[in-house]
């Protein structure tokens, strides 16, 4: 497989680039592509994400407003876990039948969730930059801004790196991975007592 981490970054910046063109959310460009439809699919819900959690922050808006958006975020943060583990199921297939050498590590962070952070970096990027081409605020918030863009983009590099190290070690045994599913418990009936407890009265 020819997975490039640059490869991955391109799919997160067009799917960033589309979302604040305003582009149909339903036209993933990616249709008949299986790694870079899940990509871009991802990072469009963590796009969505971004801009509900900017809105929730807000003080002129009423609590009834504020559920909704609670709750809309659960939602986004179930279907972002879902595709990571979709993601993840894709790399242990694919590194099913390497032999592990003897000294063979196991890695505690799979591609999969790496290259999810790798995701919001790519909107931390996209909204900093918004911020070092305002018009409205002074140099000096300008300046500051300009200061922590260049942290991300160095880390966007040092992800890169990480993410390229990992698949090159996976493949040739120098680590495994192991799954753990995310479990999470809040937006299942049957295991939220504030959920369950409710249903029975």
């Amino acid at each position: 497989m020819n997975f490039k981490p640059e490869d991955v970054l391109q799919v997160f910046q067009k799917s960033i680039q589309d979302w604040h063109s305003h582009l149909a959310p339903t036209n993933n460009p990616f249709e008949k592509d299986f790694m870079n439809h899940i990509l871009y699919s991802k990072n469009h819900i963590d796009t969505i994400q971004w801009h509900v959690e900017d809105e929730i922050r807000r003080a002129d808006i009423p609590d009834s407003d504020i559920a909704k958006l609670k709750r809309q975020i659960d939602a986004l943060n179930q279907e972002r876990t879902n595709l990571v583990e979709v993601l993840d199921d894709y790399f242990l297939n694919l590194y099913k039948s390497v032999s592990l050498k003897p000294n063979a590590r196991m890695n505690s962070e799979t591609p999969a969730w790496l290259i999810d952070r790798m995701s919001i970096l790519e909107l931390k990027i996209y909204h900093m930059k918004e911020q070092t081409e305002r018009t409205d605020v002074d140099k000096s918030h300008i300046n500051q801004c300009k200061t922590k863009l260049e942290i991300l983009l160095e880390q966007r590099k040092d992800m890169s790196n990480c993410l390229l190290e990992l698949l090159n070690d996976l493949r040739d045994g120098n680590k495994y991975m192991k799954v753990y599913r995310q479990m999470k418990m809040y937006n299942d009936k049957n295991l939220n007592p504030s959920l369950y407890a409710n249903e029975k009265k």
